[in-house]
């Protein structure tokens, strides 16, 4: 559902109590692009009194007409946001969230808006993160170490579930779930989910992770970051979870050389981590969950596809978004024959 001009006006009295405000003026309102799970409205809203009196450029973020199974609802994802927030991670200032679907016809949040770009294609080719993309995977590198001082328990997440096991083993039996849920026969992808069981690291380091962390999902304006988004898959987990999903090859959006998603080397990435964390990195241990970090991608991959076959969302991007898998598989391939010639 879009929203549409008869909207506005409870929109508009939802704000002003909520902000405390006397009058709440939104004076222009357009739908942002990207966001193949949640749907992103641009608003620019006037404030008068209240505790944001002024003008201010929001977000409002709310479901698309179908979600990911793997995915946090808004108001979930809102409290994540919260936590980030407050644990100094560059993140959009969450504003307000609305449980009472009556409003607009559906849960939804407002965020601060950040300026920048997204789009993974663009930034590996912009000139300016070429010349500062170094840096920038240092900065990406010491927002997931902010990241992962937060450990559980965390009342305000208490919805997360806290592996009771090592977290790799955790996530192999979540994505065979999905994968038998979706009635998916994928050789290449229960192959390497056998190989990722026998090769889990047994440790249960947990902390609070993106579980997305890549590029696309930050925005950059003249080469440096200016906001981490889409937190609708955060979760308690290993933290180097988190620079294998970065450094996974699929997310370089061409510029394979640049390991840092297209931007950066892995090692500037791993020094910005480190020097914010105050401890080394296990550089050994980040091969397996690259290899993760891809299985993953493939099996989201098929389950994009499969809301639109199964008739949740009329859409030729999610149609397409399988045929991805190929590609993935051989990813798979090459990299664990990698890790295992590196091993012997």
């Amino acid at each position: 559902m879009a929203l549409k001009d008869e909207l506005i006006p409870p929109l508009t009295r939802w704000l002003e109590g909520a902000l405390g405000a006397r009058a709440v003026r939104i004076e222009r309102m357009e739908k942002l692009g990207g966001g193949a799970i949640q749907e992103n409205w641009g608003l620019d809203v006037r404030v008068t009194g209240g505790r944001l009196d002024g003008r201010h450029a929001l977000v409002l973020r709310t479901d698309a007409p179908s979600r990911v199974a793997v995915s946090w609802d808004r108001a979930q994802e809102f409290r994540i946001l919260e936590v980030a927030f407050r644990a100094g991670v560059a993140v959009p200032e969450p504003v307000a969230l609305c449980e009472d679907e009556a409003v607009i016809g559906k849960v939804f949040y407002l965020m601060r808006r950040a300026e920048g770009e997204a789009r993974g294609h663009k930034l590996v080719r912009d000139p300016a993160v070429r010349a500062k993309g170094e840096a920038l995977a240092a900065r990406l590198g010491a927002e997931l170490a902010k990241l992962h001082r937060v450990r559980p328990p965390v009342p305000e997440l208490a919805f997360i579930p806290v592996p009771d096991r090592a977290p790799a083993l955790w996530r192999v039996e979540e994505y065979r779930r999905h994968l038998d849920a979706l009635g998916a026969k994928e050789p290449v992808l229960e192959w390497a989910l056998t190989w990722l069981e026998r090769h889990a690291p047994q440790g249960r380091d947990l902390c609070l992770v993106h579980a997305d962390f890549r590029t696309g999902n930050y925005l950059v304006s003249n080469g440096e970051l200016t906001a981490v988004l889409d937190w609708e898959f955060a979760g308690f987990s290993d933290p180097l979870e988190d620079l294998g999903w970065m450094l996974a090859k699929y997310w370089r959006f061409g510029s394979y050389e640049l390991e840092a998603g297209g931007i950066g080397s892995r090692e500037a990435l791993f020094a910005g981590y480190e020097a914010e964390a105050g401890h080394e990195i296990d550089r050994a241990a980040v091969p397996y969950w690259e290899v993760m970090a891809t299985v993953r991608w493939a099996v989201i991959a098929l389950m994009q596809a499969a809301r639109h076959f199964e008739g949740q969302e009329d859409s030729l991007e999610l149609a397409l978004t399988a045929h991805v898998l190929p590609v993935l598989e051989l990813d798979l391939l090459t990299r664990v024959r990698e890790i295992e010639e590196t091993s012997r």
